[in-house]
């Protein structure tokens, strides 16, 4: 059986821009973490749990349940962790390379937002998780299918209120899409949420969901706050890592969507050095947002031609 341990990457809310006052926090949503047999699964919790506690001694041996301390991917990776911290990146290198060795892979599903306000783009954050959540699922069958394996899935504990919620409708997408797609049936449970402070399995899938969130923001934002998220200046090790089904979705874009190890490319296909100015390098984004939105209008007047 292959155990998959995830987590979110960014938040289901809006965005517009890193400089918006309201919306600035995620330009894409979605899922990373890794997918290992069971066998191995054990071996690659002690050594993360090694690893944590040879980085963050001092603060372990600190902390009033030391068993419990965690440290988030969202702490671990700051836009100057190269500069203040390059251990942490040197440490999820030796981890993703470990989790190789133990014959595990990488995984991410992600979805890039529409920009705007909720307003704007009429959003629905819980529509979005469901739609994202199932593309995981898919995504997660079909790989085990293909391994033929069975599958069980964990993600980070939420809210009693919101796993309550969120329970009946993966169990719905699993049942009513297996009959026309038989790789649903690997999945032996919809997904079980696990606290992290138990779990060092998903706390890693917590760093990894970090590290494939500052590769997504390299690729979507101009100007990142991580442009040492790829495999030439940060992630080493985590090329050819991830599984084939791995997919950062673009919207609206003129490029192909970027698939497993094409999300930590050097090169970004958004914003290639060499092409010259476009259109949003020449105005402020605010009108160039309200140019695309009366474009996009005039085409659905015309009936989208």
């Amino acid at each position: 059986m292959l155990l998959a341990y995830i987590d979110e990457v960014g938040e289901p809310g809006a965005f517009v821009s890193r400089t918006d006052a309201r919306y600035n926090t995620s330009p894409a949503f979605g899922y990373a973490g890794f997918v290992i047999s069971e066998s191995a699964a054990r071996r690659m919790g002690e050594v993360f749990t090694f690893k944590k506690r040879q980085l963050f001694a001092s603060e372990i041996e600190l902390a009033s349940h030391p068993g419990r301390w965690e440290r988030k991917g969202s702490e671990l990776l700051r836009p100057d962790t190269p500069q203040r911290f390059p251990q942490h990146i040197r440490v999820l290198n030796f981890l993703f390379k470990t989790l190789t060795a133990l014959g595990g892979t990488l995984f991410y599903y992600a979805e890039e937002k529409k920009i705007g306000t909720p307003r704007q783009t009429e959003l629905d954050p819980v529509q979005r998780e469901t739609d994202v959540m199932g593309q995981t699922l898919n995504r997660l069958c079909r790989y085990a299918d293909a391994s033929d394996q069975n599958l069980l899935v964990m993600i980070d504990q939420v809210n009693e209120k919101t796993r309550a919620e969120r329970l009946p409708t993966m169990y719905g997408h699993i049942l009513g899409r297996a009959a026309m797609y038989p790789e649903m049936k690997r999945i032996v449970e919809p997904p079980m949420h696990i606290d992290s402070v138990l779990s060092a399995n998903i706390q890693f899938a917590d760093w990894v969901a970090a590290t494939v969130s500052r590769a997504v923001d390299n690729q979507l934002i101009r100007e990142s706050r991580y442009p040492w998220a790829n495999y030439r200046d940060g992630f080493k090790a985590i090329r050819g890592a991830f599984t084939r089904e791995s997919k950062l979705f673009l919207r609206n874009r003129s490029i192909e969507h970027l698939h497993h190890s094409e999300l930590f490319q050097v090169e970004r296909p958004l914003f290639p050095r060499a092409a010259g100015q476009l259109l949003q390098d020449q105005v402020d984004p605010a009108v160039f947002r309200r140019i695309k939105a009366a474009a996009e209008r005039a085409r659905s007047r015309d009936g989208g031609s």
